[in-house]
Parts: C-alpha cells; structure tokens; sequence
C-alpha cells in the first residue's frame, strides 16, 4: 500500500469515526438520582458516569486517558466507564497507528493501567 493510500484510508477512517456518534453500551433501566451505582452491573450511561466524576469519586476521562497515554499511543476511538470488581475502570478502546485496535482498562481511581488486549 502506498502513501498515498495509506493517507487515503486514514482520513476515511477519521472521518467516518468522527461522524459516527460514540455512546455507551447503555442498559435499559431508569436513572434517578438515588441510584445506588455499586449495585448495578455493566458500563454506566453518561448521565451515571457524569454525576461520579462530579463527585469526585474517579478520575475525569481525560486524565485516565493521561495516564496511558505513552504505553498505548494512538486514537481513542470508544470509552466507557464500567464496574470492574470492587471498583470502577475505563474501558477505553484505542486504533494504533499501525491500524491495530487495542482495548486498554485503566483504574477508574488511581488512573492506573490494569490491563491491556
């Protein structure tokens, strides 16, 4: 593959990720504010996760992403902020620059990498 259609692809590929919207696999259920988070399962939906970063209670996205950034470089192409165990973790989903997607769990706490696939 030539240069030319490396850079082809990779602007199609930027576009169609910047196009498409990115959410969170989000379960059916309602929210209420009362919610008690550590009982539930899964990943959490925006508005869960936005209210326990304004708690305080785990990092901001940008920090965790901070946090790996030079082990894992590439695009951040998906996060989600789900229950790990005891805790909580990123989940964040990162295409290399040699075209290869790697997901990557990063402490949702102490902005440590926990593991990588």
């Amino acid at each position: 593959m030539g240069a030319a259609e490396r850079a082809f692809a990779a602007a199609l590929l930027a576009s169609a990720v910047t196009l498409a919207p990115v959410r969170a696999e989000e379960a059916l259920r309602p929210t209420y504010a009362n919610v008690n988070l550590e009982a539930s399962r899964g990943c959490l939906n925006p508005k869960e996760r936005r209210a326990l970063v304004e708690s305080g209670a785990v990092l901001r996205l940008a920090a965790a992403v901070h946090a790996v950034r030079g082990m894992v470089p590439g695009t951040l192409v998906r996060a989600r902020l789900c229950h790990r165990g005891e805790g909580m973790a990123y989940v964040l989903t990162v295409l290399g620059h040699d075209g290869k997607v790697t997901r990557v769990t990063v402490d949702a706490v102490k902005g440590t990498l926990v593991g990588e696939r």
